[in-house]
């Protein structure tokens, strides 16, 4: 059994997950002390993803960074390149599973307690210490859930991710795209094995969420 698939979704689940978790803390914690119509507009734009077809997802990165389109010809300059490659993977399973982190980082951060940041800064604590020692560890229970989903949705991306880079064996291929593969050209016996691999890191997953939601509610008051 070829493990490479395997190796791959997770590389690609991994190293996706690592960006979107600080793109995603970030964009949440200045969208939550943005006006409501501010807030209202970029969370629409933020969590538009999450809502579309992931095969619009992918088509509208195809036409960003596309090889004959001008950004994927820039990019291609400095020998960098999204379509049929497997680091184009990270590009579309960040942007499916970004929306996951946000929600959930802002949902956090704006049930977080304001009086403990006014608190600290009267001790003449900054907002940087305040952030960092105060508020994400409050948060934290939300924010490692929400980590945990958007590695999930990254590891399970198939639409976009079939759309952008395909499927080549020992190249892009993922274990969304091998399964679709090995079903389309009827060995059932092989694509029933990845699903059951799928099954149990989705599994795993999920009983990971649960448990940080349990401890979650034990410490609240």
């Amino acid at each position: 059994m070829d493990w490479y698939p395997l190796w791959n979704s997770l590389r690609i689940a991994a190293i996706s997950s690592v960006l979107v978790f600080f793109s995603g803390i970030f964009a949440a914690y200045y969208v939550a002390r943005l006006p409501r119509l501010g807030k209202g507009l970029l969370d629409v734009v933020l969590t538009l993803p999450l809502v579309l077809p992931p095969t619009v997802v992918g088509y509208f990165l195809l036409l960003v960074f596309g090889a004959k389109r001008p950004l994927g010809i820039f990019l291609a300059n400095f020998g960098i390149k999204f379509v049929m490659t497997w680091y184009g993977g990270i590009l579309t399973a960040a942007v499916v599973a970004f929306p996951l982190m946000y929600r959930t980082a802002r949902g956090a951060f704006e049930s977080f307690d304001e009086r403990l940041t006014d608190a600290g800064r009267t001790l003449g604590l900054s907002n940087t210490y305040i952030f960092w020692r105060v508020r994400m560890p409050a948060c934290r229970q939300g924010i490692l859930a929400g980590a945990v989903l958007a590695f999930a949705r990254a590891l399970g991306e198939y639409g976009a991710t079939s759309m952008l880079i395909g499927y080549t064996p020992g190249r892009t291929a993922t274990i969304s795209t091998t399964v679709y593969q090995l079903w389309r050209t009827g060995d059932d016996a092989a694509a029933f094995a990845w699903v059951l691999v799928n099954l149990a890191i989705s599994a795993a997953v999920l009983l990971t969420v649960n448990l940080l939601e349990q401890k979650q509610r034990r410490r609240a008051p």
